[in-house]
């Protein structure tokens, strides 16, 4: 896992210093709204959980930027059963490539392609308590993701909305299983550029 951390920011900055106009390094952070999408009808609830990590934000022309990041993301779902709830609690490292349209006035159109990494899958039920479920779940984790975001040019301080869409079967169970999912948050561009 620490090689593909390692591998994922060495191309934001490799990517950034070869071919941009302009490069931005930053932090982001904020709440993350997840369920899981089941082929075979079941529901899942939303969980509430979190993302933060680092992205890059390379101006490619005067209203153009891809923005490489490798974000943390806690996702997964949720739904009632006899006794208690049942939470299915889905940790990730994704590395989303965004393209956006930057408007004049610091807001950004934004959509592209994300590859997530597995890295932790606990199921908890009532009175069974947490327990491992990584095996059961495949260690990549394919998506899209579209969204909007806002930079207030001065400070480099910015919000951001997001829907994440899952395309892959995260399980070999016969239903298919997908992540979907919102995100909320707030970044920081370091020495931010226009």
């Amino acid at each position: 896992m620490k090689s593909i951390l390692s591998v994922a920011l060495a191309a934001i900055l490799m990517t950034g210093s070869a071919t941009a106009q302009n490069v931005n390094i930053g932090v982001k952070g904020g709440l993350n709204l997840f369920n899981l999408n089941v082929e075979n009808g079941q529901e899942f609830d939303t969980k509430v959980g979190f993302h933060a990590g680092l992205l890059g934000h390379i101006h490619l022309a005067p209203q153009l930027a891809l923005q490489p990041e490798v974000v943390y993301s806690s996702q997964g779902g949720k739904y009632d059963v006899t006794g208690g709830e049942y939470k299915l609690n889905l940790g990730y490292i994704n590395v989303p490539v965004m393209v956006q349209y930057m408007f004049d006035n610091g807001f950004r159109l934004q959509a592209g392609p994300q590859v997530g990494f597995l890295i932790n899958a606990k199921s908890e039920r009532p009175v069974i308590g947490e327990i491992d479920v990584k095996d059961a779940f495949k260690t990549v984790d394919f998506g899209v993701g579209a969204g909007l975001g806002y930079v207030h040019p001065a400070s480099g301080f910015g919000v951001d909305a997001r829907y994440n869409l899952g395309l892959s079967d995260i399980t070999d169970d016969a239903s298919k299983l997908t992540n979907r999912g919102f995100q909320l948050g707030v970044f920081y561009l370091f020495n931010h550029k226009n």
